[in-house]
């Protein structure tokens, strides 16, 4: 897939095992006006796709310079065909244990922790204390965020009526969410959209009045109180139906956490399990954030009209974090270490995503196409010395020069 540049599928502005360099914009070309996009049951919207079965939206392969797109747009369809048909190969091959059962498992390990957790902290002592803490806060963020995520994309489970049923319990009662603009905007929008300016180019984690300090650093505290309040303000664009069981699924979920911590944990005061309600739901918030941007934010990014097809698209707005026992616990391999796996094949668990790493990764390379790895560090230090630029301005359209 060679550039008339004579770099093999690396736009200028792509980012490379850390490396970034500059991004100009589309030589003569305006930033596109972009459509508007609402939640379900709102007003208007983008076609929309979901899953791996993604539908090249208009202008899809329109990313040759003067070139002929539709040829170039061919041979990236046969790529990614060829790519869906090695992974349908592993996924066949897989048990039930390896597409489900690994993350069932875990996510039944950590309701199994809530009683030693709730009872660690009733004890006066500070080491046990703290060991509740822990357990709770890793609990609450393998329940929100790694169920959460999986129940999104339907990959808990094979059953459509026990997809739709996990993904009530997980994002509705654990993260306090509505189940449609959860789906809407993440599964839709970001997936459908990556690094597509104006739609999936994860602006939604951009906070351009905080000053980097703050945002890396004391923001994510506050993320247990926001979430909520950011699902109820989207409840105006949801069906009164769901947004009355939204509201009955968030009150319980904080109620139960509250009663338990009141009656099992014994905690005197209302003010003490509030506070410890936020302490141990905000334990690994800073992580939360911080993958959220590493992964997207400073890699290349395209206008709606200019994209490339999914294949190039994916490969080169996703960027993997290497393996991390307690991330990927709380988190899932989807989100950390496969996260470029994820985003081409966003409907398999975290465990499949995992096992076929070696396949995507080596097939990638072997196409000379982008697989973007980089540490938690080398990114972190990153935003911090780049943070005006990669969070506060607009970021350019990156300039493809000529895909063949």
């Amino acid at each position: 897939m060679p550039l008339e540049d004579g770099d093999p599928a690396r736009p200028r502005g792509q980012q490379v095992n850390g490396e970034v360099s500059g991004t100009p914009r589309l030589r003569g070309m305006r930033d596109a006006s972009l459509p508007g996009r609402t939640a379900p049951g709102g007003r208007r919207t983008q076609a929309m796709a979901e899953g791996w079965e993604l539908k090249p939206a208009l202008g899809d392969g329109d990313v040759t310079a003067g070139g002929a797109p539709q040829r170039g747009g061919q041979q990236e369809e046969a790529l990614m065909t060829e790519l869906s048909e090695l992974v349908q190969k592993v996924v066949k091959n897989s048990s039930w244990w390896e597409r489900h059962g690994v993350d069932i498992s875990i996510l039944a390990c950590s309701f199994l922790l809530l009683p030693a957790g709730f009872l660690c902290l009733r004890s006066a002592q500070a080491i046990p204390f703290l060991v509740g803490v822990l357990t709770l806060g890793v609990v609450h963020h393998t329940l929100t965020v790694k169920g959460s995520h999986l129940a999104s994309h339907n990959a808990l489970t094979e059953s459509k009526s026990w997809s739709k049923v996990w993904a009530v319990f997980f994002i509705e009662l654990c993260s306090a969410f509505t189940v449609e603009q959860a789906t809407y905007n993440h599964v839709k929008i970001h997936h459908g959209y990556t690094n597509v300016i104006g739609l999936g180019d994860s602006s939604t984690w951009k906070l351009p009045f905080l000053n980097r300090y703050v945002y890396m650093f004391i923001a994510p505290l506050a993320v247990p109180i926001l979430t909520p309040l950011v699902a109820l303000d989207l409840l105006r664009n949801v069906e009164w139906k769901a947004a009355l069981r939204t509201l009955c699924c968030m009150f319980l979920g904080f109620y139960c956490h509250y009663w338990l911590l009141l009656h099992v944990s014994g905690f005197q005061s209302s003010w003490s399990a509030l506070l410890c309600m936020l302490l141990t739901r905000s334990l690994l918030a800073h992580p939360y954030i911080h993958v959220n941007i590493f992964q997207h934010i400073g890699l290349p990014m395209f206008a709606a009209d200019r994209k490339p097809k999914r294949i190039h698209l994916m490969s080169l707005g996703v960027l993997n974090l290497p393996r991390n026992a307690l991330l990927d616990w709380s988190f899932g391999h989807s989100l950390i270490s496969c996260h470029v796996e994820h985003h081409l094949f966003p409907s398999l668990s975290d465990n499949m995503c995992l096992k076929i790493k070696p396949v995507v990764s080596q097939y990638l390379k072997q196409k000379k196409l982008p697989y973007n790895e980089d540490t938690y560090s080398s990114r972190l230090q990153l935003f911090l010395q780049r943070y005006e630029e990669l969070m506060v301005h607009a970021p350019p359209i990156t300039e493809l020069v000529g895909i063949q």
